[in-house]
């Protein structure tokens, strides 16, 4: 036997005639048993005060800002995100913060309740945990959100996983008592994977809420542990923004939510003389 240098381990494999060719396929079901057991385990946990979302939404625009796009019905469209993400909407309509907004409390409740299964609630009960009002025209707003989220099919990519499919499978809701019943695709759990998803400062984000582009940014930056300097025109595309507008009005809108994400969360920022952002994060 050649000489096996101290830190690699000896594989035995018993002699049974078998091509060498089937390793693949075994090293296949392998991979496929983790893959099943990480759709049973759902999704991870995370603290009462976070929301945990996967990176590939976070760090593109599939959750945009631009009023121009808000009723845009898209057919095969490739979403902006940042290099080594693939974001395409198959179908549906453009979303924005408010869906976001939403689906991260569909998220949560999943993770409580459990991916695939029936996740019920009532419409005062979700409007209260996200901060919104309860009136009917409110009532009204998220059954229109859960209807885009629902219609709205895409396609993320993360690298080492790909989720194609709606961002909710679908629900019903009785119109007497406003309950709801919704269902998270199991797979989605995939997109959890290390280091691949984000614990949301849900605090910080409430604050931002009328501010859609600081909170695209907050939600952006905080997949960041030590953010990049990104150019003030990647921003732009990155998170949805006209990009037929000047970049000199865009740069003041930037500037105005960059202020807004400060105050929230303590981070320092600045624009600098080569026209990046830069991002430091410690508290003030």
């Amino acid at each position: 036997m050649k000489n096996i240098p101290p830190s690699q381990l000896t594989i035995l494999f018993p002699d049974t005639g078998v091509s060498a060719s089937v390793v693949p396929s075994v090293l296949t079901k392998l991979r496929q048993r983790r893959e099943d057991a990480a759709v049973s385990a759902g999704l991870p946990d995370w603290p009462a005060n976070k929301r945990g979302l996967p990176n590939g939404a976070l760090r593109s625009a599939l959750f945009g800002i631009s009023p121009k796009e808000r009723r845009t019905y898209i057919i095969e469209r490739h979403v902006a995100a940042i290099e080594g993400i693939q974001v395409f909407i198959s179908r549906g309509p453009s979303l924005m913060q408010h869906h976001l907004d939403v689906w991260e409390q569909c998220l949560k409740l999943a993770k409580d309740q459990g991916t695939g299964r029936r996740i019920e609630f009532t419409a005062y009960a979700f409007l209260k945990s996200i901060g919104r009002n309860v009136g009917k025209s409110d009532s009204i707003w998220l059954k229109n959100c859960l209807y885009d989220l629902s219609a709205c099919v895409v396609r993320l990519s993360d690298g080492h996983y790909t989720y194609f499919g709606p961002l909710i499978q679908g629900g019903s809701r009785d119109e007497i008592t406003g309950r709801h019943v919704i269902e998270i695709n199991p797979k989605i759990a995939l997109l959890y994977g290390v280091g691949q998803w984000t614990q949301l400062d849900y605090a910080q984000r409430q604050q931002l809420r009328r501010h859609p582009l600081a909170q695209w940014l907050h939600a952006f930056y905080s997949t960041h542990a030590s953010p990049y300097r990104y150019k003030v025109e990647t921003i732009r595309t990155l998170c949805g923004a006209d990009s037929a507008g000047e970049l000199k009005k865009f740069r003041q809108l930037l500037r105005r939510a960059l202020t807004h994400l400060g105050e929230a969360t303590g981070w320092h920022w600045e624009i600098d003389s080569n026209d990046c952002v830069t991002i430091e994060k410690f508290s003030a």
